[in-house]
């Protein structure tokens, strides 16, 4: 089973630049799709409606803005649109396909960088989150969740570590969040399961140089209950061509869906 993972910025954007073509060599299960930028009715033409693939999209009620959605290979038996909150919802930040034994999701949680407000919002919906999580792992089934987390868990995530301890998205809070989840409660951060390169990286400012330097944030993750831990098989992180400031988390598993 090959799950792949993608922050697009815009999917309209990243089907210019090849990733439809590139989607579709890749014969992945499922692929999650965060910030979409779009509504349903813009995406009409057959490019984004690849052969062999059932789409599904939540979409922000701002025009431009946020976005979730899912490639699914196999029909789900069912698709959940939302959290059950009325001002997460309304951003489009979650997309859940369910099948015989495991849900993939598509999960966009805020950046809080912009300023208070948003960061506000962004420890709200990790305080939704957590119980949320907390309840999928008691279901009979597996659960693997995707997508742009926009934290940096430990200092291996993160190229400038030093220079971003007060910065939303490597925040103390942040990271130890992320630490109960793994620690505490056992959910399981994919990639990691797996011996890794130093520097791997998801996403990149388009400050400066910081592709080209890979200056790098790895906010990007793929986090799973705890019986898959053992099937992770293989890791990647997609940089031969650039779809988007982010790049496809790409991970393998001995896994067989039941549809």
């Amino acid at each position: 089973m090959k799950i792949i993972t993608l922050n697009c910025n815009g999917i309209r954007s990243a089907a210019k630049k090849g990733f439809f073509e590139w989607m579709v060599r890749q014969r992945a299960d499922v692929i999650c799709l965060q910030e979409t930028k779009a509504q349903e009715p813009q995406l009409d033409d057959e490019l984004f409606h690849p052969a062999g693939y059932h789409r599904f999209l939540h979409d922000a009620e701002k025009p431009g803005y946020s976005g979730v959605g899912l490639y699914c290979k196999h029909k789900p038996r069912r698709v959940i649109h939302g959290l059950d909150d009325e001002l997460i919802d309304r951003e489009g930040r979650y997309l859940e396909a369910c099948y015989g034994n495991l849900s993939v999701v598509s999960l966009y949680m805020p950046s809080g960088s912009s300023g208070d407000v948003r960061q506000e919002f962004k420890i709200r919906m990790m305080d939704i989150m957590l119980p949320h999580l907390l309840k999928l792992k008691k279901r009979k089934r597996q659960y693997i969740i995707c997508g742009d987390w926009n934290i940096a868990h430990t200092n291996e995530d993160i190229r400038n570590w030093r220079g971003n301890k007060k910065n939303s998205g490597f925040l103390p809070e942040e990271r130890e969040w992320l630490t109960a989840l793994f620690d505490k409660h056992r959910y399981v951060d994919a990639f990691r399961t797996l011996e890794q390169k130093e520097h791997e990286y998801t996403w990149w400012s388009n400050r400066g140089q910081a592709y080209a330097n890979n200056t790098g944030w790895r906010i990007d993750y793929q986090i799973t209950t705890p019986g898959l831990k053992e099937a992770v098989k293989k890791t990647s992180v997609y940089r031969d061509q650039r779809f988007s400031d982010h790049a496809p988390l790409c991970i393998d598993y001995d896994f067989k869906i039941e549809v």
